[in-house]
Formats: structure tokens, C-alpha cells, sequence
């Protein structure tokens, strides 16, 4: 038993000791950008139990069947294929038929098993092999190395993968590969091709088809920021016209304060802001003239109705800074309602507040957004 533990642990801390640093994990770290972690962790057990399968079933005697220069020419060649296919300019809807045509899983157990073929890892598999009693156990040692180098990659990938852009994911991750493949042909082909000007020809040939590549890529990616930028435009005109109604609507109107002076009354200078976002998108709004407190009386329901109308937009965008639009009309509405402002960290904790201020406004609040986003 001591045995068998002993050679899993011992294969185990081999590949792990290999593995830590090395393409394999950069390559599991882009991976995990890209897919989920659980669909890149089954590919790299498929694709790492492939690859040292084959080490250990043939063992000692897979040089002798195909040399190992070859196997590492050939992995080089497809490393760079990779990296040129990761660079692929391709449409929402192609990249979702290809994921259901070749999908994460084959991917990523593909890259993984051509990227071992002839590396120190399968190396390292194959010479444990030839002395252990437990071929299999040694399998099982080394993928295990393997998913726990991963593990540590992707938890990196995962980590860097929201702030970091798609198309600069995309491009690091082919230079990965584009690296690694060209450094592998480096190493292994014959002395005799690596003159100055083959180098050259190969790397002129390598950089032009990038660059016929990435151009499409950075095309798109210019059209689409202007696409998100009108419709973060559209999204708040169409806000602002919405809340300016709202506040309106909340207006005692002039028969009760006689004319609107706007900078005296902290609803009149909100819906003279919206005025001005509605007219000119770009207006810029001096926000230290907003009134501190409120000193009328406004119909309470009319104001938790234009809160929570206000709080539904605040859900439903990224940009929640505190010179907002939409941010600075919520406090406005916390400041009549609740004679203070909340700020906004997350949906939950933000009703808790209100909540703890005053529990029953806080619940209507609360209920009528969930209204709101069920569209009633």
C-alpha cells in the first residue's frame, strides 16, 4: 500500500516540480480566460493523460521508434499553428459554432497533449515508468501534477481575466503560443537551417501573417467601442427623459412655490440638470450647487416611485461613480425619503440600509424595484 502511495506522491512531485513556471501553466492561465475552469481542467486531464499514456506505455522505447527531434519539431510547428488560430478574426456567432463544433474541452486537451509531446514532463513520465512496479499510479501521479499546476494557473487566469480586455487576452495568448513554438524550433531543428537568412525569412513570414491577422481584430474592436459608445449614449438620454418625467411628476409645481428657481430646491435643480442631459449629453453640471437638504414636503409615494425607477437603471449599468446621472438623481430621492444618502455597493446591502434607516419605506422601496424588474 506504502508502495503505491509512494509512487503517485513520487510521479506527483516530479511533474509538479517541472510544471511550475513552465509554458504549460501560461498556457492553462490563458486558457482560463477564455473558457470555464472546470472545461479547462477536464481538458488538461484528457489531454495530459494522453500524452504521458503514451510515455509510459512505450517507455524507454519511444525514442527508439520515432526520434525525439522530430516529435519536437513537429509540436513546435503546431504550437505556432495555435497561436496563429488564436488570432483568428471571427463574429460572435462563428466563435459559438465553433465552441459546439470543437468545443473548450477538445481545445484545450488538444494543446495540452502536442505541447507535452517531447517535453521534460513526458520525459519525466516516461524514465519514472521504466522503474516502477505501478505504470498506472504513475499516470496518475503525473496528471495530478499537472491539474495542480494548472489549478494554480487558471486561478491566476481567472483572477486577472475581468480586468484585463478581450483583445488583449487574445493576443498575449497567441504570443504564448508564437513564443514557445518558435523557441522549440530553435532548439531542435538541425544546425544547418538556422542560418541568418532562413531566421530572417521565417520571422519576416511569422510577422506579416500576424499582422494580416491582427488587423482585422483591431479593426473590430475600434467598431465595437464605438457601437458600446452610442448605446451608452442612447441608454442615457433615454434615462435622463425617463427621470426628468419622474421628477416632474414629483414638482409641487409653481401655484405651491410660486417660479422654479432651480439651485433652492433640490428637486427643481435635479430636473433642470436632466433638462440640460436630455438637450446636450456632454453638459457638464456643477454638482456643488445641489441643495444639502430638502425643506418641502413632497408626496412620499410619487417619491419612492421616481427612487425606484432610479435604482432600477443603477442595476442595470457599470458605471455607478458618484457624478453619475443616475446615481446623483438616487441621492437626491434618499435625501427627501430618508433625509440622508446611501451609498451604493451591491443590490443586497444597499436595502439593508434603507431598511435600517426606516424599515417601512425601505420595504416599499425595495418591493416596488423588484416590480420593476419583473416588468409590472
Amino acid at each position: 500500500m506504502y508502495d503505491m502511495l509512494g509512487e503517485i506522491v513520487r510521479a506527483f512531485f516530479f511533474i509538479f516540480a517541472a510544471e511550475m513556471g513552465d509554458k504549460t501553466q501560461i498556457l492553462s492561465m490563458a486558457f482560463a480566460t477564455k473558457f470555464k475552469v472546470n472545461k479547462v481542467l477536464i481538458g488538461v486531464a484528457i489531454g495530459s493523460a494522453l500524452n504521458h499514456g503514451i510515455a509510459i506505455a512505450l517507455g524507454s522505447y519511444l525514442s527508439n521508434l520515432i526520434p525525439m527531434n522530430i516529435i519536437q519539431i513537429v509540436a513546435g510547428i503546431m504550437f505556432i499553428l495555435f497561436g496563429l488560430w488564436s488570432l483568428k478574426s471571427e463574429n460572435e456567432d462563428e466563435e459559438e459554432k465553433d465552441d459546439q463544433k470543437f468545443g473548450p474541452i477538445l481545445t484545450v486537451a488538444l494543446a495540452f497533449f502536442i505541447g507535452e509531446l517531447g517535453d521534460k514532463t513526458q520525459l519525466t513520465a516516461m524514465t519514472l515508468s521504466t522503474d516502477s512496479n505501478y505504470p498506472l499510479l504513475i499516470l496518475v501521479g503525473t496528471v495530478l501534477g499537472m491539474l495542480v499546476t494548472s489549478g494554480i494557473g487558471i486561478f491566476v487566469g481567472t483572477k486577472i481575466g475581468d480586468k484585463i480586455p478581450e483583445t488583449t487576452i487574445k493576443l498575449v495568448s497567441s504570443g504564448v503560443f508564437l513564443f514557445f513554438g518558435t523557441l522549440k524550433l530553435y532548439q531542435t531543428l538541425p544546425k544547418e537551417y538556422l542560418t541568418s537568412m532562413n531566421i530572417g525569412i521565417f520571422l519576416l513570414l511569422l510577422s506579416l501573417t500576424v499582422y494580416i491577422l491582427v488587423k482585422p481584430i483591431i479593426k473590430t474592436r475600434k467598431s465595437k467601442e464605438k457601437t458600446y459608445l452610442k448605446e451608452v449614449a442612447a441608454t442615457l438620454y433615454t434615462q435622463a427623459q425617463q427621470l426628468k418625467k419622474a421628477m416632474d411628476n414629483l414638482c409641487l409645481g409653481e401655484d405651491r412655490c410660486g417660479k422654479c428657481e432651480g439651485n433652492s430646491c433640490i428637486v427643481g435643480f435635479t430636473r433642470h440638470v436632466l433638462q440640460d442631459v436630455v438637450e446636450d449629453e456632454h453638459a457638464l453640471i456643477n454638482w456643488s450647487k445641489l441643495p444639502k437638504e430638502n425643506k418641502k414636503e413632497f408626496d412620499i409615494d410619487k417619491v419612492i416611485e421616481a427612487l425606484s425607477i432610479t435604482i432600477s437603471y443603477l442595476l442595470n449599468q457599470e458605471n455607478k461613480d458618484e457624478n453619475n446621472i443616475v446615481n446623483r438623481t438616487k441621492e437626491v430621492l434618499e435625501i427627501i425619503a430618508f433625509g440622508q444618502t446611501i451609498k451604493f455597493k451591491d443590490e443586497k446591502s444597499y436595502f439593508e440600509k434603507l431598511k435600517s434607516i426606516d424599515t417601512f419605506l425601505g420595504k416599499r422601496v425595495n418591493s416596488r424595484v423588484e416590480e420593476i424588474k419583473r416588468g409590472l
